[in-house]
């Protein structure tokens, strides 16, 4: 046996890290040197982009929702609260930050730099984020049709079943479609006169609410019922369906769509434009029906996940990784709801193209509650031509494969991209 002295010991410890990189033995000797010098938001497009600066020269990005170009000066309102922090050191930067957000839009800064965080900590570990997750359990991740949408002349079954037909062709060979029907789709409701007893309202998007009418529930039915005929088995549809349906009518819908075997019914009671989770009211339609409820997309935070999940009110939460408070949230949310037999479908319709990074690298680390994530696109188109790292294409027969670059395995082409700031935002990428 050798002998292994206190000496030799040392010795064997000096040449492990001659033998390190640079980089590496920098990091091993110096716990923390990389700091944050900088948060910057700029809006590209309609996505505020988030991008974290650092003294090491890497920078990590996120994205919020396109549905928010307003959100820069939230964005920018945490940027004292990070300078000087290690970026690394995720949590503990959300620590600092966390608790000022709120349901969308603060939730929404909060999760783009969340986002961008891991992106930082990926790169400085030369790892893609989902080994810093816990690691991937998945080597391709499904996802469906979310923006991928084809414009519909009319509202009658006819109508859904050709679009139907047309997302069945779709390049991207999804196995699960979502459509809009109910007091989610306004043009629906408001093409027939007297589908519910009271009168369209103007203002925001899905204000709509109140008991529908017998033709009017028959209407949406027959339009189910189309799409259904289309796709048959072989891919499964999902359904947007409010908020605004009451109780009795959400579960007269859902029982006349057990034998239709729909994948789940989103947002019947709250959901878009509704941040509270209202548990009790979802587990009564929940406990009436055979088919999945879901909800989830306008929470922010695991907490405000408890009374769903611990009363099992719905089947399945989808909440949004750029509005919950980041990827490593809803991960959080997904191993709990997992324990009470709770299944994930995470929103992300509006989300971009680092939004989907983010979502690759977050779903392959889900457990295995995880049906699929809402795709979403890269909008206007030229942002394909400013991004680089993502597949091509991204999307295979319904199923996008994880990529294993570090941090979130996708950049910016900064030429490219630094044509299309705005004069405000010239400096993003100095």
């Amino acid at each position: 046996m050798a002998n292994w002295t206190r000496r030799s010991f040392v010795r064997s410890l000096s040449g492990a890290a001659a033998a390190m990189p640079l980089r590496a033995q920098q990091q091993r000797t110096r716990p923390g040197a990389i700091k944050i010098t900088d948060l910057r938001c700029a809006i590209i497009g309609r996505n505020p982009t988030v991008r974290i600066v650092t003294d090491q020269g890497i920078s990590g990005y996120g994205q919020a929702e396109s549905t928010k170009p307003y959100l820069k000066p939230m964005v920018l309102f945490y940027r004292d609260y990070l300078l000087g922090e290690d970026p690394t050191d995720v949590q503990n930067v959300l620590l600092k930050i966390r608790r000022m957000g709120a349901s969308k839009p603060w939730g929404s800064a909060v999760s783009a730099i969340e986002i961008a965080l891991w992106d930082v900590a990926g790169q400085a570990a030369g790892v893609p984020v989902y080994k810093l997750l816990g690691g991937k359990i998945r080597n391709r991740v499904r996802a469906y049709n979310g923006g991928v949408r084809f414009p519909m002349s009319g509202q009658t079954p006819r109508d859904y079943a050709e679009n139907m037909a047309r997302m069945k062709e779709a390049k991207e060979g999804f196995t699960l479609i979502k459509q809009a029907v109910g007091f989610h789709n306004p043009a629906m409701m408001r093409a027939m006169p007297g589908a519910w007893y009271d009168e369209p309202r103007k203002g925001p998007p899905h204000s709509d609410r109140g008991l529908m009418t017998e033709r009017g529930l028959k209407h949406v039915i027959a339009c189910v019922e189309a799409m259904k005929k289309v796709l048959g088995d072989e891919i499964g549809l999902a359904l947007d369906c409010g908020p605004g349906w009451t109780v009795k009518d959400a579960i007269t819908f859902a029982r006349a769509l057990e034998p239709y075997h729909i994948t789940w019914l989103e947002d019947l009671i709250t959901g878009d434009y509704t941040p509270y989770p209202n548990a009790d009211v979802f587990r009564e339609v929940t406990q009436s029906t055979s088919v999945p409820i879901h909800t989830g997309e306008q929470i922010y935070l695991r907490e405000n996940f408890k009374d769903l999940i611990e009363k099992r009110a719905v089947d399945v939460v989808g909440p949004d990784p750029e509005d919950v408070g980041g990827i490593s949230e809803l991960k959080w949310i997904a191993e709990y709801a997992d324990l009470h037999g709770i299944l994930m479908a995470p929103h992300g319709i509006f989300d971009g193209l680092f939004g989907l990074a983010a979502h690759v690298h977050m779903a392959a680390a889900l457990p295995q509650n995880y049906i699929a994530f809402e795709y979403p696109l890269g909008q206007p188109d030229w942002w394909y031509e400013i991004v680089e790292g993502l597949p091509n294409p991204i999307m295979k027969k319904g199923f996008i494969d994880v990529w294993d670059r570090p941090g979130l395995g996708v950049t910016f082409n900064v030429r490219a991209a630094k044509a299309r700031l705005s004069e405000e935002d010239r400096h993003f990428f100095d």
